[in-house]
């Protein structure tokens, strides 16, 4: 018998979990009775988030210094990296920016009102201020950090000590190679983690329904359905820049690029699109010189779905919780959304991760992350084509102004 996928399980646990909590709140009708018992159904789902909380440090520093740490690579190539880390910069600036003026615009977790629990107070996030903002963000010890999971100091660390090793890859080899063994190990106990997934789901629905009834179903729907507005948005803005600068050739580009974005929105992963990319982009042509450089670094700094829904879920939690954001609280997030969804490529359910370490940054109900954790799998489907987009954008974006794509793209290049 075939294996069931994890997305197979994670929907048969979500479906379960609705059961459950539905059973539950139409027997019991006294609402402090519901809640202990939504207490105890949730611990399951308290512990999954608690070793999610475990890898964050570790996973952040090893695989930003592993990403910045082999940019000796761009080296060689000064220019075309440069060209890439410019429309990547650009691209994820936009994306954030329309998920976060999207979700604002929409409402997607207003009426839910969610009960916090033994978080701080809902006024603390909008306090943010710039001296407050520096203390988080640049650290006097990089082990205070990690202990507390101060996620934008580890970033800033990561950075510097990336950069370093990148400058002298000779003496860096050794710290190199045990940064990127460090990387591996922590990408299985991620692994492992993510495997207890499906008993969080079912912990976490279960919780909220026997607490709200099914009538919190329809906020599921509409932040679901009004996310797939924002993606389609999205690919709306990056095929209209496509033309814009590619011209003509732009409509071979989106050809190429359906079968590898239905392999992605099928399989809810694009790095399993990628092998397909790479030979598509070759039929264009672009040159495998460009393409075997830029779409590697796209896949860690320029995934355009998953930043947009970094924003959009995270703004969605705190309505859902009846906090108010400024808008000041709400860029700085984004900008802390710009550094800390770097690097996490490869990372099963990545956007969690990312998405846990910034309501935590934010004094936001890190609980919170439970409430998406249900309907993540058909999110991350919409998420990870719209990565291949960007990806396939952003590289021909870079052939052009390399002056490496043709007039009348014809023949498949393979130098």
């Amino acid at each position: 018998m075939k294996r069931m996928s994890m997305t197979t399980i994670i929907v048969i646990a979500m479906l379960l979990g609705i059961g459950a909590g539905a059973t539950a709140h139409a027997l019991i009708h006294d609402t402090v009775q519901q809640q202990h018992v939504a207490h105890y159904l949730s611990i399951g789902s308290t512990v999954f988030l608690r070793l999610i909380k475990m890898i964050i440090a570790p996973l952040v520093f090893s695989t930003l210094v592993v990403g910045i740490g082999h940019m000796s690579d761009a080296a060689s190539v000064g220019r075309v990296g440069a060209k890439a880390m410019i429309w990547f910069v650009v691209a994820s600036l936009f994306s954030l920016s329309l998920g976060l003026v999207l979700v604002n615009l929409f409402g997607p977790g207003i009426g839910m009102h969610r009960f916090q629990g033994t978080q701080i107070a809902p006024s603390a996030p909008s306090g943010m201020s710039l001296d407050g903002f520096i203390d988080h963000i640049v650290p006097d010890s990089v082990f205070r950090a990690m202990t507390n999971n101060e996620i934008l100091q580890i970033v800033v660390f990561s950075v510097f000590f990336g950069i370093a090793c990148a400058s002298m890859p000779e003496k860096a080899r050794v710290i190199m190679e045990w940064t990127e063994s460090l990387s591996r190990i922590i990408l299985k106990v991620t692994g492992y983690v993510m495997l207890l997934a499906p008993v969080a789901v079912f912990c976490a629905m279960s919780a909220t329904i026997t607490t709200n009834g099914l009538r919190v179903l329809v906020n599921y729907g509409k932040f679901m359905g009004e996310f797939y507005i924002a993606l389609f948005l999205l690919w709306c803005a990056l095929i209209g820049a496509a033309y814009l600068i590619l011209g003509r050739p732009a409509r071979r580009l989106i050809s190429l690029m359906r079968e590898p974005f239905l392999l992605a929105f099928s399989t809810a992963s694009s790095e399993a699109a990628y092998p397909l990319m790479l030979d598509q982009l070759s039929r264009f042509p672009i040159s495998r010189r460009i393409s075997s450089f830029v779409l590697p670094l796209g896949y860690s700094f320029n995934l355009d779905g998953t930043m947009m829904y970094c924003t959009f879920a995270s703004i969605f939690i705190a309505q859902a919780y009846d906090i108010t954001l400024s808008w000041s609280t709400q860029i700085v997030m984004l900008l802390t959304l710009m550094l800390t969804s770097k690097g996490v490529a490869g990372i099963p359910r990545a956007s969690l991760v990312v998405i846990t370490a910034t309501l935590s940054q934010f004094k936001l109900p890190e609980e919170g992350v439970l409430l998406i954790l249900g309907v993540d799998t058909f999110l991350d489907m919409g998420r990870s084509a719209t990565n291949v987009v960007g990806n396939s954008l952003a590289t021909a974006v870079v052939a052009k102004w390399e002056g490496q794509l043709p007039e009348q793209p014809a023949q498949p290049a393979t130098d």
